[in-house]
């Protein structure tokens, strides 16, 4: 029986081990090579990442549920949070440097992991298993026409040319009025998994301790990470001749998603593709409304100044406009409240050309294919991207006009 007990709890004691050795090195002012400060400070804030999602799913049980998803929402972006909010603080204090391109990389590299890879990955999983397409509950709405407006509004932000601080009132106003609107919503009851089902059996206040606990652990050692592992990144780029740019776009992502990634497609093995996708589909809205949203407030507190927006190139705009195209697809695609295997193959093969084609036209004779370079790879997807969305539109007029339901508070919460 202790037996049974001890390996319960195993998955709580290798994530803080895992985040131990960061810790330790950050409070001991211990300096390392930038590829180790990379391995040891991304597995801190894995494990750490780890601890915080199964502390979310046991909170819930203990508070009301306006203030648990106001809470839930607010940590599960901390391991993004902590690393942009490093690289945009850092461009507040010094304005010509890369700091700001690589607080755009950041953000645009995990939105779009989130849609291309993971989403992707959970229809393509259940379809395997089941032959099935991936069915979301009529709630899920809400959160796909707030990601409507929020994307709407990135293409506002591309056309200007400026991330400025009003418009991060206008991302942090879209969030603040799906919350309202999310917990105004009737309360259910609370289902927990793994390492968090073992700690939902706990009496309250044991339950209430140890989650307080791996709240507080979490997320001081993800803070205490942010700052070598985003220097580390830079400083291995330089050290191998990677550029940085895409290290911090796709490797940063990595170690925050990752969990999140991971219970995800647990609950599509175990049958339950809609809470899998509608929690990632979550997590994309969190990521486009709150996290982009801090970024332009954190620049202007840096940089003491409301005058100046966060400094960004055409690249950066066009990482950007390419991020929102995507999620301007995935809208549409969702629009239905389905997910097929065709629809899966069309984002995920899309993710993968857009990655990989800049370096592939690169090491084109010439630098060129098909007289494009490699800097107009982005925005040519950003094209297509448009265009698969366009042609869903006109496929699927009622379903988009469906989605204004999302704004009501009494939206039905079957889960599929």
């Amino acid at each position: 029986m202790v037996d049974m007990k001890a390996r319960q709890y195993l998955p709580i004691l290798i994530a803080t081990l895992a985040a131990l050795p960061g810790v330790v090195m950050r409070l001991a002012g211990v300096h390392s090579d930038p590829p180790v400060m990379v391995l040891v400070s991304g597995v801190a804030v894995l494990g750490a990442s780890f601890l915080l999602l199964w502390a979310c799913d046991v909170v819930q049980a203990d508070i009301s549920q306006t203030l648990a998803l106001a809470i839930v929402a607010l940590i599960a972006v901390l391991p993004e949070y902590a690393v942009d909010m490093y690289f945009t603080w850092q461009a507040g204090q010094f304005p010509d440097s890369a700091y700001a391109g690589y607080a755009v990389a950041n953000m645009t590299g995990a939105n779009r992991l989130l849609i291309g890879v993971a989403w992707a990955a959970v229809a393509a999983l259940y379809w395997l298993r089941h032959r099935k397409a991936v069915h979301l509950a009529a709630v899920r709405r809400t959160e796909l026409v707030f990601l409507g407006m929020a994307t709407v509004y990135a293409f506002v932000v591309y056309l200007k040319g400026t991330l400025a601080w009003y418009d991060g009132l206008v991302f942090l106003g879209l969030y603040v009025w799906y919350m309202r609107i999310a917990g105004a919503r009737p309360c259910e009851g609370c289902e927990v998994d793994g390492p968090a089902e073992v700690l939902f059996r706990l009496s309250k206040g044991r339950r209430r301790l140890a989650t307080a606990a791996m709240f507080l652990f979490a997320a001081g050692a993800i803070l205490a990470n942010a700052e070598p592992f985003c220097e580390g990144l830079i400083g291995t780029g330089k050290a191998l001749g990677i550029n940085e740019f895409v290290l911090v776009q796709w490797l940063a992502p990595l170690a925050s998603e990752a969990p999140e990634f991971t219970v995800a497609l647990m609950f599509a093995l175990r049958g339950q593709p809609g809470i899998a996708l509608g929690s990632l589909l979550s997590s994309k809205l969190n990521q486009w409304t709150l996290l982009v949203g801090m970024i332009p407030g954190v620049f202007a507190v840096s940089h003491g100044s409301l005058d100046h927006p966060l400094p960004m190139g055409q690249f950066q705009m066009d990482e950007i406009l390419l991020t929102a195209a995507q999620s301007l697809l995935g809208v549409v695609m969702l629009a239905s409240m389905r997910l097929s295997l065709g629809g899966a193959a069309v984002l995920f093969t899309l993710f993968a050309a857009q990655l990989l084609s800049p370096a592939i036209v690169s090491a084109c004779p010439g630098g060129m294919l098909f007289g494009l370079r490699a800097e107009q790879m982005h925005p040519l997807f950003s094209v297509l991207y448009f265009v698969a969305a366009g042609v869903l539109f006109v496929r699927r007029p009622r379903d988009i006009a469906q989605l204004r339901h999302g704004l009501r508070t009494d939206a039905p919460r079957h889960e599929a």
